[in-house]
């Protein structure tokens, strides 16, 4: 298969819409200008496969709570050991090697704003002509949903029978009588 085929004819009188996402198998290469994303704690990470085992993304906060610019990476730095999907279009804006060159044009931009400006700001934006993020767009559209998920992830992480809350779940002895007790339960 073709990276044409895969992201669709260039066709400028269609609109751009995105087709579907699929997992790439761990030992194979994504097609050259590839909208990749990967899973990353509470969102998603999103770059442009520029070949030769390469991304371009915007690190953004993907290396934490400091912001970066628009870099060149290797796909598994990228990746961080995470499984890979691939965000075909029906009909994207640009052939493979413009969007390969839209993504290099923007190395070391580092104007990385959450809202505004983020990595799938930068990803839609070289396929499809149009910055655009469905991560914000979500937020906006349904901050009760998000509000929703976000207090059930913390409820989680809060509970008391949680290790990490207790005071002593430092000590060895009571680690291990914690993990009996857990499995007693079970």
């Amino acid at each position: 298969m073709t990276p044409e085929t895969l992201l669709g004819a260039h066709d400028p009188e269609r609109r751009v819409s995105p087709e579907r996402e699929w997992l790439l198998a761990a030992d194979d290469t994504p097609p050259l200008a590839s909208h990749v994303v990967t899973l990353r704690t509470g969102y998603t990470h999103h770059g442009i496969y520029i070949g030769d085992g390469k991304v371009v993304h915007y690190t953004g906060l993907s290396r934490g709570w400091r912001f970066g610019p628009v870099e060149e990476v290797s796909l598994a730095e990228f990746s961080s050991g995470r499984p890979v999907r691939i965000r075909s279009y029906v009909n994207p804006q640009f052939d493979p090697g413009n969007i390969v060159a839209r993504a290099r044009s923007r190395l070391g931009e580092n104007r990385y704003r959450v809202l505004s400006n983020n990595c799938e700001h930068f990803c839609e934006w070289c396929v499809c002509g149009e910055s655009r993020s469905r991560q914000v767009e979500l937020l906006r559209t349904r901050p009760r949903w998000v509000l929703l998920a976000a207090l059930r992830f913390l409820g989680r992480c809060l509970q008391p029978q949680s290790l990490l809350l207790r005071p002593d779940y430092h000590r060895p002895d009571f680690i291990a009588e914690a993990q009996s007790t857990q499995s007693a339960q079970r």
